[in-house]
């Protein structure tokens, strides 16, 4: 059974990758501004209070069949802000009235401070 959500897992990351994936080269081929300065202490706490962690877990390590891991996130901040304001999956939209830029830069600036998944060939279970 543990495999079967491993792999779901998997399906989860993949998936969530082909759809943001478009998103990250189309703004970086067009000479993407670095993200603006935001305060993570505050990112943390806006992730929690709008509700992100429900489908993202609190520590944005995403869910096997809800949102993707965010954590440590390569995407830069205009696909992140792009992706809050017209989803391209089950997503809710965050409209700027709901979800202000400087809100989102805070939590994006959250979401580079923690750390990166590990490689799956340290994980004992899937080393079998």
């Amino acid at each position: 059974m543990r495999v079967g959500f491993v792999a779901a897992a998997a399906a989860v990351v993949i998936c969530a990758s082909a759809v943001l994936a478009p998103h990250a080269g189309a703004q970086q081929s067009t000479g993407q501004q670095a993200a603006p300065q935001g305060d993570a202490k505050a990112g943390q706490q806006v992730f929690q209070a709008d509700g992100c962690w429900e489908c993202h877990g609190t520590v944005a390590q995403g869910g096997a069949i809800t949102g993707p891991r965010l954590a440590a996130t390569a995407l830069p901040f205009d696909a992140v802000l792009q992706q809050l304001r017209t989803p391209q999956n089950a997503m809710p939209p965050y409209e700027a009235a709901i979800l202000s830029d400087g809100d989102a830069a805070n939590i994006y600036a959250w979401l580079k401070t923690l750390p990166a998944a590990p490689a799956a060939s340290s994980i004992p279970l899937l080393s079998n």
